[in-house]
């Protein structure tokens, strides 16, 4: 027998360098990667390949002898981890065992799996879903003696925690200044529980989200043993998207990088816009004073959009005061200017766009490759309208579509109620909004009021039951009975009766951003103005709800679908041809904004953000008119981020209309 020895590579140790850097990587990017030692800030503007160089870095630390499990890379969603080590893995030809990559949270879970014994759990413990997490605080809140009828939901009081515990402020503090419409008496009692609520997953060995990353922090501050394993453990730590931080995570970040200090983070201040979700833009401003020693890349080549594109995204940013300075340059040709339209109203705008969308398609755009983005969900409201009218499928990323939203379907079931005492499903779906009526009290109503012809004989029904089923019942007869005496009423007196009458206060007990709703409301009523009788409102809102497909598509291209997207959601995200609508002066940037120039710089980072999705051609528009809340129209200025770039960047189109019964058309002439 002959005996022969035969070496098995392992998975961790490749034979020899297989990458290279200087055919694969632009000089910025290069840079970053043979020079990311210490402490590094990398601005990488949008389309700048970001994604690219840190791919290209972890390659490189692994081909350089870094083992694997001394590298941590930490993302804000696990695909975005999983794509980066799937594409480390295509670079060097086999799989790093033992690197740690995940989100935040992902992260936090693995360590608290291992050393919370630590802080008074077990390893074995439950992580509460959100839902989970809603129905600990349900049973929390039924302990509370409280007099206030609409005192915060479990959904509302989670979405208060939460904020205050990853923004590092108080619960009175964050109730003053994030949640103004709650009553203040209400702060100490919202403190009360939200301890209760943390001494109950203790109890219990629960965690949610957020006590991945608290604990986590908590295990790196107060327990000098794990901590010093696990600063010694991650030589090489990589954070994607740093300018989404939240305070916790910045705290995570300083913690884990004191021995080592090789703390790499690369994100664009420019593209900072989810302050609403406790992340702070100070954290990547301030990282050079963090780590005075850290070195400073910019990523600037910009592989998305046009030179045109982004001299006027380049222009609008520039107007930012709290940024670090940069300019995207295109390594695209020169093309078409972007475009400036202002429109006559909403529902002009709305038919600009969709004529525009129908005659790319006619040149050969595909429906996927546009996309509409927009400031606020009830922007599109006209035009998601339209869309359906003339059979032109799409999708919005993100949300419901606008009829979809809970806090609009309860207003049409009051306006649907109105058109139609026997509406039962509506009757439930109201009742239920009521304090006091749960669904077994609900039919009881129901079987009676049923029975009415009218409104008018609805109203005078004597109703059964217990004083808070009764007190509920005559406050729904107030806001009835003047509808009823009045047939003049419009349609838009209707819903500002139920909004004054009941649904204001259940809104802000209910959700945990009430004024979004009320802006959608307040559009609602605005655009219900615009029709003579609440048939044919809802027969559009019901049309609306169940549009499902369309016949002006060839059937080959039935897969195609317009986006429509707010701004936040669309970050990250590209498309051929982009349409930025309702940029008008008190909608983009929103009118709460205009009190803080903090805020006004974030809505100018948002605008910035929606131009930088564009790859070939971008529409700004905005109308000339909108329903005003008090009733009529109101003329509008364009924008603050129209007026303040230079004109020179856009061309402006006047748009003519002719109009006949059946079929608007709209000629540009630019």
């Amino acid at each position: 027998m002959t005996h022969k020895t035969y070496k098995l590579k392992t998975d961790n140790n490749p034979v020899e360098l297989t990458i290279d850097y200087k055919a694969e990587l632009n000089t910025e990017q290069l840079s970053v990667v043979e020079h990311g030692d210490g402490a590094c800030l990398v601005l990488a503007g949008a389309g700048s390949g970001k994604t690219r160089t840190l791919v290209y870095r972890v390659a490189y630390l692994l081909e350089h002898g870094v083992h694997p499990e001394n590298i941590l890379l930490m993302t804000f969603t696990n695909r975005a981890a999983n794509e980066m080590i799937m594409r480390v893995e295509e670079l060097l030809t086999y799989h790093p065992k033992g690197l740690w990559a995940g989100t935040f949270h992902h992260v936090g879970n693995r360590i608290l799996r291992k050393y919370i014994t630590q802080l008074g759990f077990t390893s074995n413990f439950t992580i509460l879903d959100t839902q989970d997490a809603q129905d600990v605080l349900k049973n929390i809140i039924g302990d509370i003696t409280t007099t206030d009828k609409y005192f915060p939901k479990a959904k509302a009081l989670q979405n208060i925690i939460s904020y205050s515990r990853n923004a590092g402020t108080s619960i009175e503090a964050t109730v003053l200044q994030r949640f103004t419409h709650l009553n203040p008496e209400l702060i100490d009692m919202i403190a009360v529980i939200a301890n209760r609520y943390t001494n109950k997953k203790q109890e219990l060995n629960l965690l949610d989200y957020d006590d991945l990353l608290i604990l986590w922090l908590k295990l790196m501050n107060e327990h000098e043993t794990v901590s010093t394993r696990i600063r010694s453990q991650f030589q090489y730590i990589l954070v994607d998207e740093y300018q989404d931080t939240n305070h916790i995570q910045a705290e995570l970040i300083k913690s884990i990088t004191k021995e080592h200090n090789n703390i790499m983070v690369v994100g664009d201040d420019a593209q900072s816009i989810y302050s609403f979700r406790a992340a702070q833009i100070e954290n990547i401003l301030s990282f050079p004073e963090h780590f005075p020693d850290c070195s400073t890349f910019k990523l600037e080549t910009n592989y998305r959009s046009t030179p045109d594109i982004l001299a006027l995204a380049n222009n609008s940013i520039d107007h930012n005061s709290k940024q670090f300075k940069k300019n995207l340059k295109s390594i695209k040709p020169a093309k078409d200017k972007p475009v400036l339209a202002a429109l006559g109203n909403t529902q002009q705008q709305a038919e600009f766009i969709t004529q525009r969308i129908l005659e790319l398609h006619d040149e050969g755009t595909s429906l996927n490759d546009i996309a509409v983005l927009f400031r606020a969900d009830y922007h599109a409201l006209e035009l998601e309208l339209q869309l359906n009218k003339k059979a032109i499928p799409y999708i919005k990323r993100g949300g419901l579509r606008f009829f979809e939203q809970a806090h609009l379907k309860d207003v049409v079931a009051f306006l649907r109620i109105l058109n139609n005492p026997k509406d039962e499903i509506s009757w439930t779906r109201l009742l239920l909004l009521l304090p006091g009526i749960g669904r077994v009290t609900a039919l009881k109503i129901i079987a009676q009021i049923t029975t009415a012809a009218t409104l008018a004989d609805v109203i005078t029904m004597p109703i059964t039951g217990s004083k808070k089923v009764a007190a509920s019942w005559n406050d729904l007869v107030t806001i009835l009975k003047p509808i009823a005496q009045k047939p003049e009423l419009t349609i838009s007196d209707y819903i500002e009766a139920f909004i004054r009458g009941l649904y204001d206060d259940y809104v802000k007990s209910a959700f945990e951003n009430p004024q979004k709703r009320i802006e959608d409301i307040e559009q609602l009523t605005n655009f219900a103005d615009q029709y003579s009788s609440l048939d044919e409102l809802l027969a559009d809102i019901t049309l609306s709800e169940g549009f499902q497909t369309n016949t002006t598509v060839p059937d080959t291209q039935q897969d195609e679908q317009v986006i429509l997207s707010t701004i936040h959601q669309a970050k990250g995200l590209e498309w051929d041809t982009v349409f930025v609508m309702h940029l008008a002066s008190g909608q983009f940037p929103h009118q709460r904004a205009m009190q803080s120039r903090a805020e006004v710089e974030e809505e100018r980072r948002l605008f910035y953000v929606a131009c930088t999705r564009a790859q070939q051609a971008l529409y700004l528009l905005y109308p000339i008119t909108l329903y005003s809340h008090s009733g009529g129209l109101a003329f509008t200025q364009p924008s603050e981020f129209i007026r303040e770039l230079d004109t020179d960047l856009y061309d402006e189109w006047n748009v003519e209309t002719e109009s006949t019964d059946d079929l608007p058309t709209i000629e540009y002439l630019p």
